[in-house]
């Protein structure tokens, strides 16, 4: 009998990008279960996808499009929460990427891969105009 699941073979591989953001899950972000809400997630996967869009685009970004979200686990309150971004593509005036977030149950053992998305940022301009998204040089 195989010992894992699709999704534990998958975390096995590690994380795919480079890590954008790392917190603690707090009670406050608790749903009526216990877990931490989904929401709360998105919104950490969505800050740490716009600072690294920002940072390739040299300046400021907006969500234009989040798919392909899918939750595998729970986080639990005390989990080290990490999220990763990974470049996919870069069009004239977008770029989409893939964010991953992986935990360490109470900080500890091994990571586990609980949701992923792909994002799509829109570089503007001063005016709030779309804008060439141009690779950064540093």
């Amino acid at each position: 009998m195989w010992p894992y699941t699709f999704e534990e073979v998958e975390s096995l591989s590690g994380p795919r990008g480079e890590l954008a953001a790392r917190t603690v899950a707090m009670p406050a972000d608790t749903n009526p279960a216990g877990d931490i809400f989904g929401g709360w997630i998105m919104s950490l996967m969505d800050k740490a996808g716009m600072v690294t869009a920002a940072r390739h685009a040299n300046g400021r970004v907006v969500t234009a499009s989040v798919t392909d979200m899918e939750f595998h686990f729970p986080v639990k309150v005390g989990d080290v929460v990490c999220c990763y971004a990974d470049i996919d593509r870069i069009k004239r005036s977008s770029a989409s990427f893939h964010l991953e977030v992986w935990v360490l149950r109470a900080g500890q053992g091994r990571r586990l891969k609980v949701t992923s998305a792909d994002f799509t940022f829109v570089a503007l301009d001063d005016e709030g105009k779309p804008r060439p998204f141009a690779a950064n040089e540093n």
